[in-house]
C-alpha cells in the first residue's frame, strides 16, 4: 500500500516518474483512471485550490470524492494518545480513520502545524496518525510539515519554462505577513527543488530558520542529485542569476525567542520589482496562493510578465492526477 505524505515516500526517482506523467497528460484528453474510486477528503483547515483540483481530478477521472470539514458538520476529531476526551473534541482518529477506511479507496487529508513548537509540528502528528491507523493509502493535502503536491506542482512550472533543472539557481525568498504562517510551504519547495537537482538559495531574516532536519533531508536529495542548498540573510545576493523567484512567509523558529510579531518587520523583504531586477531578466516568480498583495508581494509583480501562480496553481490538477494514478498502481 502506497502512502504520499512527504517527498520521501517518492524520492527523486519517484518525483521524475510523476512529473513525466502529468506534463505528458497536460492539455491532452483526461484518462478515465479513476473510475469506481472513491476519494475521502478530510479537512481540518481551510482550502480553496488543493480541494477544488482534487475534486476536478476526481470527476474527470471518473471517479467520486467525499469532502468532511472537520468541526463544520462532522466532530471534531481528537489526534492524542492517551487524552482525557473532556474538551469539543468528540471523536478520536482511533476509531474515525479506521471506518473512514471503509468507506473509501484512498484518505487525503489537510492539517495546518501548530507553530508553537518546530519539534512538534516536524513529527507531524495528526498525519502520522492516518497513516497509522488507515487501511488505504493517505495522500497528504498539506501538513504541518510539508505540502507536497504543492511543491511538485512548483516543479513542473519551473521545468515548463527552463526544461532541464540540475544547477538551475532558484531562490527561497521569505516574505513579511500579517501573521506567522506554517512553514510546509516552504519546506516542500526547498524538498522538492533540491531533490531535482537545483541550486536552491534559501533567504530569510536571522530568527526564520527552518528546522534542522528539513535542511538535512533537503541537503541529502541535492548531494544525490547535483545540486545544492545554501542560506543567507541577504535577499538581493541570493536573488543574483537567480531563475525562479518564490516568495513565500513563514513563521519565526520557536527556539529563536521571536514574538509573532516579528513577521510584520522587515516590510524590505516583500518582493518588489527591484528585486526582480536582482535575477535574471527571463526570471520567473511563484507563490503557492493565497497572496496577500502589497504585504507579500507588491502588485508590481504578481501583474507582471514575470509571475506564474496561475499556471502553478493549474498543475496542481496535473500533479495530482498523476499522484493518485501512481498511488492507484495504474
Amino acid at each position: 500500500m502506497k502512502h504520499f505524505t512527504g517527498l520521501r515516500d517518492l524520492g527523486p526517482e519517484g518525483l521524475e516518474s510523476i512529473l513525466a506523467k502529468a506534463m505528458a497528460w497536460k492539455g491532452g484528453p483526461h484518462p478515465k483512471h479513476l473510475v469506481d474510486k472513491v476519494l475521502g477528503m478530510v479537512f481540518f483547515n481551510p482550502s480553496l485550490r488543493t480541494r477544488a483540483s482534487f475534486e476536478a481530478v476526481m470527476a474527470r477521472g471518473g471517479g467520486s470524492s467525499i469532502v468532511l470539514e472537520v468541526g463544520s458538520g462532522v466532530w471534531k476529531l481528537e489526534d492524542r494518545l492517551g487524552a482525557v476526551m473532556n474538551s469539543d473534541r468528540a471523536e478520536h482518529v482511533r476509531e474515525a480513520v479506521p471506518v473512514l477506511s471503509r468507506y473509501v479507496d484512498a484518505l487525503a487529508v489537510r492539517t495546518f502545524a501548530g507553530g508553537a513548537d518546530d519539534d512538534l509540528d516536524h513529527a507531524d502528528p495528526v498525519m502520522s496518525a492516518f497513516r497509522e491507523l488507515a487501511t488505504v493509502p493517505v495522500i497528504s493535502m498539506e501538513s504541518a510539515r510539508e505540502h507536497p503536491c504543492q511543491g511538485l506542482a512548483d516543479l513542473m512550472t519551473v521545468r515548463e519554462t527552463f526544461g532541464a533543472t540540475p544547477r538551475l539557481p532558484v531562490t527561497l525568498a521569505w516574505a513579511p505577513h500579517i501573521k506567522p504562517l506554517p512553514k510546509a510551504v516552504p519546506n516542500s519547495f526547498l524538498l522538492t527543488a533540491a531533490a531535482a537537482g537545483c541550486e536552491v538559495r534559501i533567504a530569510h531574516p536571522k530568527g526564520f530558520e527552518l528546522h534542522p532536519s528539513v535542511l538535512a533531508e533537503a541537503g541529502a536529495f541535492a548531494q544525490s542529485a547535483g545540486g545544492s542548498v545554501s542560506i543567507t540573510h541577504d535577499l538581493n545576493a541570493a536573488l543574483q542569476d537567480s531563475h525562479v523567484i518564490y516568495a513565500k512567509a513563514w513563521g519565526p523558529a520557536t527556539e529563536s525567542g521571536l514574538s509573532a510579531e516579528a513577521v510584520k518587520e522587515h516590510s524590505e523583504w516583500m518582493t518588489r520589482e527591484s528585486h526582480l531586477g536582482s535575477a535574471r531578466p527571463d526570471a520567473i516568480f511563484l507563490h503557492c496562493l493565497p497572496v496577500r498583495r502589497n504585504v507579500e508581494v507588491a502588485d508590481a509583480v504578481l501583474d507582471s510578465a514575470h509571475c506564474r501562480v496561475v499556471d502553478e496553481a493549474e498543475n496542481r490538477f496535473h500533479i495530482q492526477r498523476a499522484i493518485l494514478d501512481w498511488i492507484f498502481g495504474s
